[in-house]
């Protein structure tokens, strides 16, 4: 608990066993309740997640969106905090993103990993399309957003139920963004985290990934507007 406020962690993990043993050793004492969800992953990710005390949730159909969506809607707390199991988002930020949340009085704060402090963490191509697709997000929903592709966010639990979230893929990551923005109520913030090289394979593919996420940019904000 923080603050009289009871909190959950929410791990999505495709053969992150070098990764989530980081993660979860360094995972703060006052967080309540870790979700590992095991994204049918082929190494020893889900025993090494037990191991250290989480509770791992199983999605056989593989999916960042998909993976997501299964550990909120087993999230118990009233504040839900995302990272990732690849130790690139740094578990000792989260008291100090909670802090944040509570004095700006948000419902939503997104973690910016830019500016990049680590020249070694993200390649100039990913910088690049990073640019892109916060530009075109940035313009489409009318707020200027730094991170539209951050996997590390804290909000309440309470506004997922508000939320259209339909995306199983790595568009998920900008869709919670922009539904957290249209919230009839919620407060959208952010603000900088320090972002380091992952741990374990990449997943990530830039071209594909990259036009599939503006592709999504496009058809969420359009077909909102004929709806």
């Amino acid at each position: 608990m923080y603050k009289d406020l009871t909190i959950t962690v929410v791990i999505p993990c495709l053969n992150e066993e070098q990764g989530i043993e980081r993660v979860l050793s360094r995972m703060p004492a006052f967080v309540d309740e870790v979700i590992v969800v095991d994204n049918a992953s082929t190494d020893r990710t889900a025993e090494v997640a037990a191991s250290y005390g989480a509770t791992v949730i199983c999605e056989g159909v593989r999916g960042y969106g998909r993976s997501y969506k299964k550990g909120f809607s087993m999230a118990t707390s009233d504040v839900i905090v995302t990272l990732d199991g690849d130790h690139s988002y740094p578990p000792d930020a989260i008291s100090y993103l909670l802090e944040a949340f509570l004095h700006l009085e948000a419902d939503f704060l997104n973690a910016s990993r830019f500016p990049v402090r680590d020249s070694h963490a993200m390649s100039f191509k990913h910088k690049f399309g990073n640019f892109v697709l916060s530009f075109a997000m940035s313009l489409l929903f009318f707020r200027w957003i730094r991170d539209s592709q951050s996997g590390m966010w804290v909000f309440r639990r309470s506004i997922l139920d508000k939320m259209v979230l339909e995306s199983d893929s790595m568009a998920f990551s900008e869709e919670i963004k922009i539904e957290a923005l249209l919230h009839p109520t919620a407060r959208f913030e952010e603000i900088s985290i320090m972002y380091s090289s992952r741990l374990g394979e990449i997943k990530l593919n830039p071209w594909r990934d990259g036009f599939q996420n503006l592709f999504f940019l496009l058809k969420k904000r359009f077909a909102r507007r004929a709806a």
